[in-house]
């Protein structure tokens, strides 16, 4: 059964050294990650962008780069026709909690008293938080497990702490040395892989007819989902987390590891 769909993590995967889709890992410029995207959208195969930026941001990515549609904030929000359509998903957020779960999180004050909890680890990731609706952005060096036990204990065990991934090198470091990540806040029950899953079922097409592509532990999450994941090589640490059945390792980085993923999908 060939490919009929192409689901993309954005930042990282294929748009890679300062936010660039036609520039590597070394910052050379590569044509490579075009002709790949010019071959896919001949071939009329659906390119959808996997990303924890918000519906608006993505919506404008979509029409750049010519996907269907996108499944935003980590799976909490899925748009098709370019962003003109879209469904929020409220996951495990109990029915009491009325508004999206972004206003909610900010309402009872929730991320002063993890950052109270954690200090020096977690911090809102200022001014890229505004814009959610399913999640709040957090950056810092956290314990994820440990993250989530507290929120147990405060009684809001349907919060969920996602790690997507480092951020650039220009984002700092942590006092110890170590590179800050991006966190993302929200209901359990709904991750990348959920979100394709229900963009799938709302297409009419089958996990066999679809890939994935992703640089983050987040995006492992999408590989149970599709018939195979690619993680380009500039995400290979992640799989220390676990290694799925289906897992392919790029030889490039970046751009040039999605235009392997890409290249599949097309000979397949």
């Amino acid at each position: 059964m060939s490919i009929r769909i192409v689901y993309s993590d954005l930042d990282g995967t294929m748009v890679g050294a300062r936010g660039c889709f036609l520039r590597r890992a070394d910052l050379e410029p590569t044509l490579e990650p075009a002709a790949a995207l010019h071959d896919l959208l001949r071939a009329d195969v659906t390119l959808v962008l996997v990303s924890g930026r918000t519906r608006l941001q993505l919506s404008e990515a979509a029409r750049i780069f010519g996907a269907d549609g996108f499944v935003g904030e980590l799976g909490a929000v899925i748009g098709w026709r370019y962003g003109i359509e879209h469904e929020v998903l409220r996951g495990a957020m109990p029915p009491e909690f009325d508004g999206n779960l972004y206003d909610v999180v900010m309402e009872i004050g929730l991320v002063e008293e993890i950052a109270a909890a954690f200090p020096g680890q977690l911090e809102l990731y200022d001014p890229w938080h505004l814009g959610h609706e399913a999640d709040v952005m957090l950056r810092g060096r956290a314990d994820v497990a440990e993250v989530e036990k507290w929120l147990a204990e405060r009684d809001l065990p349907w919060l969920r702490l996602h790690d997507n991934g480092r951020l650039p090198a220009a984002a700092g470091l942590t006092p110890d040395g170590h590179q800050l990540h991006v966190y993302h806040l929200m209901a359990d029950g709904i991750t990348k892989g959920t979100g394709i899953a229900a963009d799938l079922a709302r297409r009419g097409l089958t996990p066999d007819q679809a890939i994935a592509i992703g640089d983050s532990r987040s995006d492992l999450e999408m590989a149970p989902f599709v018939r195979r994941f690619f993680l380009t090589a500039n995400g290979a640490h992640v799989v220390e987390h676990g290694v799925p059945d289906n897992l392919t390792v790029c030889q490039g980085e970046n751009g040039l590891g999605w235009v392997e993923a890409v290249r599949w999908a097309l000979d397949s």
